[in-house]
């Protein structure tokens, strides 16, 4: 028996003994017939969404803190988190009469800091970002003597984890040929794959990230544990930097495949799961199916059982507005074009003409000049990626066209971004950036600008998340670029530049 056996033998025998079931329910296997039939393959989805929290994360919480001895409890506990490990430990510690203390940043959403305080727990806002809840909870433990429970990076939160693979092939006893799960500390995909693969090392294991939060991924191919620069907060509940230590000591040499799909393929995912199941997930719980879905359209990929799991349903109601928005490009059936078309009578006919007898989903355009017009259009393809691309080469054929279809300005703002272009050049640098939703954020960013640098332009809308996505347009002299972007780093908001977008150059620059 090797040691890598050894290891997964240990974590088997943790996971048939974790203490999870005095607060956590066995969740059901549920059946997805739509999607099976479109796939040809039998999708079957594990339901985390069902626990009493509504998210897995009572698993490993309450099976960490059923660990600590009396002493430790009655000195309580403490975590820092901006989610569902919040809710998980919160009911653990009322369960087992144990005072919990939650750290959350203060850009939390009610929803989730009222959630925690009605279990009994004491809630502490500090920081704008996980970060800095974070090393202000470590003060805490060391000040009061609290016991810290980790969000994933424990050996017993793993084991807590873990017993959802446990549940999942008791459920489905038959064959298995790909489990998919997603990926944030990696907690959950290591407590699977170690059960999984001691029972049955057949079954593919396979866990999901979203691509701007892939540490995972940045882990397997560096062979050691990496910190991302930046990650992505769509799916805020897998928005972690580094892969845990204990987890990586498992996924680095059993996990089978990791794969990344991005903002538009969750939402498409979380549509896919209400259609189904007329479940509400969030997008880190819809992210392992909408890597299943990836994986099913592999040529070689049919007729298969397909699991995957949802690990969670704490959506804030007002981010269903912009899921729905971005759904159809997820699921590939809509084409977002840029199309320069003659500015004279009679053009939107002949272009509609050309389009034959497809549905225009969009349709943006603003007087420019009288020899040409930019039109910002949506148009209704076939899903698989063909379709759109035939449909750019016939419409090329005819007028200059630029597919935004993948470009996240074009959607985030640029679709909504009303005014038109300038009379005269602005000399502008485009900037997006991510603000955390919090009073005074706007102004922390004006108050760290020199006061010569004029704001030409700003789009901000609200998509119900713990940041919000703003553009902002600045009259910069080019000897102080360099500058600027030192500036916007101190300020430390994620930020990407802007000014070379086609979707910029051809709907709202002068």
């Amino acid at each position: 028996m090797t040691l890598d056996t050894t290891m997964l033998e240990a974590y088997a025998k943790r996971i048939l003994k974790a203490r999870v079931y005095e607060a956590a329910v066995e969740t059901p296997l549920s059946a997805m017939p739509l999607l099976s039939q479109r796939f040809d393959n039998r999708i079957l989805l594990k339901r985390e969404d069902l626990q009493p929290v509504y998210s897995f994360k009572i698993r490993g919480a309450y099976n960490r803190m059923a660990q600590l001895t009396e002493a430790q409890r009655a000195c309580g506990v403490i975590t820092a988190s901006a989610g569902n490990h919040a809710q998980g430990v919160s009911l653990a510690a009322q369960r087992m009469g144990i005072q919990a203390t939650i750290v959350m940043p203060r850009i939390t959403p009610e929803i989730k800091i009222a959630a925690a305080r009605a279990r009994g727990a004491r809630v502490v806002l500090k920081g704008d970002a996980f970060s800095e809840a974070l090393t202000h909870a470590m003060a805490l433990m060391e000040a009061h003597g609290y016991s810290w429970i980790p969000p994933f990076d424990d050996p017993d939160v793993i084991a807590g984890q873990g017993t959802v693979a446990m549940e999942v092939l008791r459920q489905n006893p038959g064959p298995i040929d790909a489990v998919f799960v997603p990926v944030g500390g990696g907690g959950l995909l290591a407590g699977m794959t170690a059960y999984i693969k001691y029972l049955r090392p057949e079954i593919r294991v396979i866990g999901v990230e979203p691509e701007d939060a892939a540490s995972l991924k940045a882990a397997l191919e560096a062979r050691d544990r990496v910190t991302l620069d930046q990650v992505g907060l769509f799916a805020e509940g897998v928005a972690v930097a580094q892969i845990g230590e204990a987890p990586f000591e498992i996924l680095r040499d059993h996990v089978d495949e990791v794969i990344t799909v991005n903002t538009d393929e969750m939402c498409a995912a979380v549509k896919d799961i209400f259609e189904d199941t007329r479940a509400v997930s969030e997008t880190s719980g819809a992210l392992s199916l909408a890597g299943l879905k990836k994986y099913a359209q592999r040529p070689e990929v049919s007729d298969r059982t397909l699991i995957a799991v949802n690990t969670g349903a704490n959506l804030n109601f007002d981010r269903l507005q912009h899921i729905a928005e971005r759904t159809q490009l997820g699921e590939q059936r809509e084409a977002i074009l840029a199309v320069t078309i003659p500015e004279r009578p009679g053009s939107f006919k002949a272009f509609c003409r050309t389009l034959g007898r497809r549905m225009v989903t969009e349709f943006n355009y603003r007087y420019a000049d009288d020899r040409e017009a930019h039109i910002f259009v949506g148009v209704q393809v076939n899903p698989g990626g063909d379709d759109r691309h035939e449909l750019v080469a016939r419409l090329g054929q005819h007028y200059a066209v630029e597919d935004l279809t993948d470009n996240e300005l074009a959607k985030l703002h640029i679709r909504h971004l009303g005014g038109g272009r300038p009379q005269a050049p602005l000399h502008e640098r485009l900037y997006r950036f991510e603000f955390p939703e919090r009073p005074g954020a706007l102004m922390n960013f004006l108050n760290q600008l020199p006061e010569g640098w004029n704001i030409s332009l700003f789009h901000y809308r609200n998509h119900g998340a713990a940041y919000g996505r703003v553009l902002i347009g600045m009259q910069v002299p080019a000897s102080d670029g360099a500058t600027l972007e030192q500036r916007l780093d101190e300020i430390g908001y994620r930020y990407w530049h802007e000014t070379d977008n086609p979707a910029y150059r051809l709907f709202v620059s002068g």
